[in-house]
């Protein structure tokens, strides 16, 4: 069974990273969700692909920013084969998500890929 967790070198912490992605990345809109891609310049060797969420207060309270992070970080982990490594890809949640379930956010996140990455 994998892990539940994102290891860190897979994650986007820092607030720069995240501006940088959504500042000079590929852009796509879903009904729900907004997703930026960002080819990364491998240091030595393969890097790899890294993953940030950004859901703000206009979606809604701590409890459901929380839940659509939880969701989009699940999607992230059980599909890493949908993005390609060595790249940053931020999400950035839509006020309309706040009532997003799983199977809904998978099938948005799958074409969103598609549409970015080309057929799997």
């Amino acid at each position: 069974m994998a892990s539940a967790t994102l290891p860190r070198c897979e994650r986007i912490r820092k607030r720069i990273d995240f501006l940088s992605v959504q500042q000079r990345g590929r852009k796509l809109h879903s009904e729900n969700f907004l997703l930026f891609v960002l080819p990364r310049e491998a240091a030595a060797g393969r890097s790899p692909l890294r993953f940030g969420v950004t859901v703000t207060k206009k979606v809604g309270g701590a409890v459901v920013r929380n839940r659509i992070k939880r969701i989009a970080r699940d999607v992230f982990r059980r599909h890493k084969s949908w993005f390609p490594t060595g790249s940053d890809v931020v999400l950035v949640a839509k006020q309309s998500a706040a009532g997003i379930d799983m199977p809904q956010a998978e099938r948005e996140i799958d074409r969103l890929c598609a549409r970015c990455f080309g057929a799997r």
